[in-house]
Parts: structure tokens; sequence; C-alpha cells
């Protein structure tokens, strides 16, 4: 498969599924982006700086980080089983969003990252201080795979006030984040290092003005 997904890796996994991957992605480049511009999946041309390509661009971004983690050592069985679902969730909504229309993620993909968000808090102590990214190379990385996230919901937040935008994958994203955040916690854990508490008194008080 053409890595990073392309919209034509997009439209091909939509229309030829049943075609064989390596006969529908032969060449890997074509120079038709050389003029600053990118095919979405239905076949229009848009400049690379586009709202929609920001858009499936850092969704593909956020797949990426999360292949970090699930590279990582130390990951849990079922936060890598749900991750790996994830990364399968997210390359459907980068062709959603790549292809002007089309419908991917439904509210059922929602509900069931709000079940292994629910299932994975269930076992965390209460957060009782404010976490710093760390804890461990698997919850560095989930960490900013959740920084990433929160950038992908904001560019399809940015697009959907100048384009037609189904509110799931923002609702998809918006969850994500959360268990990003909690996944954070079980892999900090995990690992051993610990969660990295955020010590306000490190800086000093200000002085009174004078």
């Amino acid at each position: 498969m053409c890595w990073p997904p392309s919209s034509r890796a997009w439209r091909s996994a939509a229309t030829a599924r049943s075609t064989d991957v390596g006969n529908r992605l032969s060449r890997i480049y074509t120079r038709t982006g050389d003029d600053g511009s990118t095919g979405l999946g239905d076949g229009s041309r848009v400049g690379k700086d586009s709202l929609r390509v920001s858009a499936y661009g850092t969704v593909d971004e956020l797949n990426a980080t999360i292949g970090m983690v699930l590279a990582a050592d130390k990951v849990p069985d079922a936060v890598r089983e749900t991750l790996t679902q994830v990364q399968h969730d997210l390359f459907d909504l980068g062709g959603e969003l790549c292809i002007p229309g089309m419908e991917t993620i439904k509210d059922a993909d929602v509900t069931r990252l709000e079940s292994a968000l629910d299932a994975l808090n269930d076992d965390l102590p209460p957060l009782k201080e404010f976490i710093l990214p760390g804890g461990g190379m698997a919850a560095a990385c989930c960490h900013l795979a959740r920084t990433v996230c929160r950038r992908a919901e904001r560019a399809v937040v940015a697009l959907a006030r100048e384009e037609e935008v189904r509110p799931q994958p923002r609702h998809y994203l918006n969850r994500l984040s959360d268990l990003l955040f909690v996944m954070s916690r079980v892999l900090a854990r995990a690992s051993g290092f610990g969660e990295v508490l955020w010590q306000h008194q490190r800086r000093p008080k200000p002085k009174p003005a004078s």
C-alpha cells in the first residue's frame, strides 16, 4: 500500500477492494502533484494546503504516532488490541475525509472507544495531580499521539466550518484523545517508570511588586 496514504490509495481502496493491492498501486510517484495540487478521492483537485488535505494528512500523522506506541516495549495486550483497531479506524477516517460524501466512521465506533476508555480507567487510581508527558517510551509516544489527535480534531473542525463534514469523525477524534490520555497512564504504570507528576512548587513564587 502506498504510504503515507495518498488520495489515490484511498480512492483505490474504496472502489477496487477486490483487486490485488500490488496491481492497483504499482506506481508510487506520478508527478501530478508537482504543481502544489493533489487529487481528492472523488477525482477533484485541490491545493496541498487545503483544509481537507490538512485534515486527512493530520489523521495520517496520528496513525503514524500510534504506530510508534505499538512499536514500544511492554504494551499490555488490551492496549495493543485496541490501538490496532484504532489504526484501521483512522485509515477509514482518512478515506472519509479524502472522499467528500463518503461515510465510514459510525456512532458504534465512538461507543467502542468509550467502552475501552471506561474499562482501562476503572483500574487506575484517581487523578489528583496534572501529568507531564513521559513515564517510559510507550507512554511518552502515547502522549505525543494524544496531542496529534487534538490537532487532527481541530483540523476537522476547521474543515467543517467551510465544507460539509459529518459529526462522527469529530466525535471519534474527541473520544480518542481522551482514550490516549488514559492509555498513557496505563503504559506509564506498566513500564515501571510511573507517571510523571507536575510539581508546581518547582517554580519559585513571584515576588510582590515593590
